[in-house]
């Protein structure tokens, strides 16, 4: 009976201890392929051409670390108080029909698998959310750290959900395949991508419905909160005369 190695699992403790202590996730990766590759004596020429074959081959990765460098300029320069002014110059925009907007889009880019399109870091941040803001910011003047808070909460909500079920229509999509492989490996035939991709539209459909529902909704919660926190500083006044 041989030994077994588990040396080679040594990365998986490098990538749990770096992940517990918050450091860099990127050192952390690249640290626990390193430790990885020595630990099967893996050549270290052959390594790092390793790394850079499946770095150029994660185009999605490559586009995603040009876009945070733009994305921050952009900012810089003030594109969240441009998006927000831009915003208030629209009467009829609210908060919840510029997230409904976002959610339909962000659910149909994604069945047709556009994930990269939109995301937290490229377009939540600087630019949902602040419009989501202008647009309140227009309609009741300013808002409580609360308020603020659960809009921009919602915001990235809406990205989240929209991404998560409408990804599934998409039939090249990595968890679809991930399903018809394993139903195959399990002797279950008869069932392409296609058809899970099929199945999960009414999912999709009855999640745009719910989403939808609640951001209509969002509006008399805005209100609702606005209206406590300004009476606020009345109530406190009215115990402290009392």
């Amino acid at each position: 009976m041989t030994d077994l190695n588990l040396l080679p699992l040594s990365g998986i403790a490098i990538v749990v201890l770096g992940f517990a202590l918050r450091f860099n996730p990127l050192l952390v990766v690249t640290a626990a392929g390193i430790v990885t590759g020595w630990a099967v004596d893996m050549d270290f020429l052959a390594l790092i051409e390793t790394f850079g074959e499946k770095f150029m081959n994660s185009r999605q990765l490559a586009s995603f670390l040009l876009i945070l460098p733009v994305i921050a300029l952009l900012e810089r320069y003030g594109l969240q108080q441009r998006a927000q002014s831009w915003i208030a110059s629209i009467k009829s925009a609210t908060t919840a029909r510029i997230l409904s907007v976002y959610f339909v889009v962000r659910e149909c880019s994604s069945a047709l698998g556009l994930l990269s399109l939109a995301g937290q870091p490229q377009t939540v941040r600087p630019l949902l959310a602040p419009m989501a803001l202008g647009a309140a910011t227009n309609l009741h003047g300013e808002l409580p750290k609360e308020v603020k808070d659960m809009i921009s909460a919602h915001a990235a909500a809406c990205d989240n959900i929209a991404m998560f079920f409408g990804e599934d229509i998409f039939i090249a999509f990595g968890a679809v395949l991930l399903m018809d492989a394993f139903l195959k490996e399990n002797g279950i035939t008869g069932i392409e991508p296609l058809h899970i991709g099929l199945w999960a539209i009414p999912t999709a459909i009855a999640a745009l419905l719910v989403h939808l529902f609640r951001l209509a909704r969002l509006e008399a919660k805005i209100s609702r909160e606005i209206a406590f926190y300004k009476n606020q500083p009345q109530t406190r006044l009215t115990e402290e005369l009392s």
